[in-house]
């Protein structure tokens, strides 16, 4: 009944999408409060001024790394199984799903212990200074512990929202981000643990997140199930795995290396205060974007599906409904921080010094927000239909080759703290029009000229 109910095939294009899109969209953007909300508490934190907000800060590249991973194995299995459930292919599709929970298990492990035995030289080398290291040592400490917990609630829920179940795969957020938000304030300033409680407050959250995600995996609500025979690693299942899942990983890791960079840079042009502003500004731009994923990737089963069922115009159709929406929500958000942002920024920190700072500074780095929606949509089109070079490329391209060498060139020719900010909206720019249009002349219209051999459908 599940099967049927969830056919992509069937059914009117705006609803299948909207059907997933809404309560992931929900679901992203409660997951933001995982992190946001430790940093509007943090932000507040009696006798630290901005020092604990900053030192999360420059923890955050570590977090993003740890998330590239889940996101690898993710945004890498969970197109494969669409795909393979559209080609009627389910016993692939569970072995692409078992595949994709061992890989997260390895990766998981060795990560943590990585980052364990070497964090100490590694936030130094993120931007972290002697006054903001406690606080980024003692959150990282404690977050590192429940590593496993964080990947296996952000890897495997695609493969709940992949089934077509998006209100199981909301609960999935709901549920860790309801009880993050209740112990947040307890272990902050109930037990007066600072950042160490945000950090615990966040790995127990995530902890509840991942064991709903796996009872529903392997209960019988779920069409495609974890099974034993199916976790053995295949060595070309996981290459595929791997290959798809890249772009996912390196949206993290590129956003980790600009985040060093940015960090590393305003330490050395403007100090802690630069990096603070950096901070906040990052946490806004994490939850303005998260409904720009929600509905990228509620409509990346519903192409996946259709390809593989061979319906091109159908996943023509959902291209156009997804980059419409999406156009349209990010012009709203960019008009919100054109108009407020000493508003925005105030929700994190109402420090004068820091108002100042952030002001032209937020302002400069969302100029360009439209454009970096179009790669985001753009980009969620390759990775749906399993174009992985594609995906990779543009993942790449966008931070690592544009954004990265402007934030280290615009500062040196002159433009200072500025020119991080600069950076930024450039690579928005040039990264997502080269994107969008790439995709538009490489799936679009060629998948037009599949659809015109289709047969007419009913």
């Amino acid at each position: 009944m599940s099967d049927r109910e969830n056919d992509f095939s069937q059914g009117i294009i705006p609803g299948n999408i909207m059907k997933l899109a809404l309560p992931m969209t929900a679901a992203q953007l409660v997951n933001v409060l995982y992190s946001v909300v430790d940093r509007i508490y943090l932000g507040h934190l009696p006798d630290s001024d901005h020092l604990a907000l900053t030192g999360i800060g420059v923890a955050m590249p570590i977090i993003t790394i740890l998330m590239g991973f889940a996101n690898l194995c993710g945004t890498g299995g969970a197109p494969l199984c669409s795909i393979s459930r559209g080609e009627g292919d389910d016993g692939e599709a569970e072995r692409i799903l078992g595949n994709s929970f061992t890989l997260l298990l390895i990766l998981g492990v060795l990560s943590t212990a990585f980052f364990l035995v070497f964090k100490r030289p590694i936030l130094y080398l993120f931007g972290a200074s002697d006054a903001t290291f406690p606080y980024a040592d003692g959150y990282m400490t404690i977050y590192l512990c429940g590593t496993l917990f964080v990947m296996i609630s952000l890897g495997m829920n695609p493969f709940i929202n992949a089934q077509g179940f998006g209100r199981t795969g909301m609960m999935t957020v709901l549920l860790g981000a309801a009880a993050n938000i209740v112990l947040d304030p307890i272990l902050i300033f109930g037990f007066h643990m600072g950042v160490q409680g945000a950090a615990l407050a966040t790995i127990v959250s995530q902890g509840l997140s991942a064991v709903w995600v796996l009872a529903f995996l392997v209960g019988k609500k779920a069409i495609l199930r974890l099974k034993l025979p199916c976790l053995r690693l295949e060595i070309g299942r996981v290459k595929r795995i791997v290959a798809l899942g890249l772009s996912g990983f390196f949206v993290n890791l590129t956003n980790s290396l600009v985040q060093v960079v940015c960090n590393a840079t305003l330490q050395a042009y403007g100090g802690d205060p630069y990096v603070g502003v950096m901070t906040i500004i990052n946490s806004l731009r994490e939850v303005f974007i998260m409904p720009v994923h929600g509905l990228t990737n509620g409509s990346q089963p519903v192409e996946g599906y259709n390809y593989g069922a061979r319906k091109y115009q159908r996943v023509r159709e959902s291209i156009r409904f997804s980059v419409g929406i999406t156009v349209v929500y990010s012009a709203l958000f960019w008009a919100v921080a054109m108009a407020f942002p000493g508003l925005l920024i105030r929700i994190f920190n109402d420090s004068p010094d820091i108002i100042a700072i952030g002001v032209p500074a937020l302002r400069i780095y969302f100029g360009m927000f439209l454009f970096m929606s179009l790669q985001l949509a753009g980009q969620g089109v390759f990775t749906g239909l399993g174009r992985s070079k594609q995906a990779v490329f543009f993942s790449l391209l966008r931070k690592a080759i544009i954004n990265a060498p402007l934030t280290v060139l615009l500062p040196l020719w002159g433009m200072g703290t500025t020119g991080v900010f600069v950076a930024e909206a450039v690579s928005q720019l040039v990264g997502g029009l080269a994107c969008f249009i790439t995709m538009y002349f490489t799936v679009y219209r060629p998948l037009g000229r599949l659809a015109d051999g289709e047969p007419p459908e009913g």
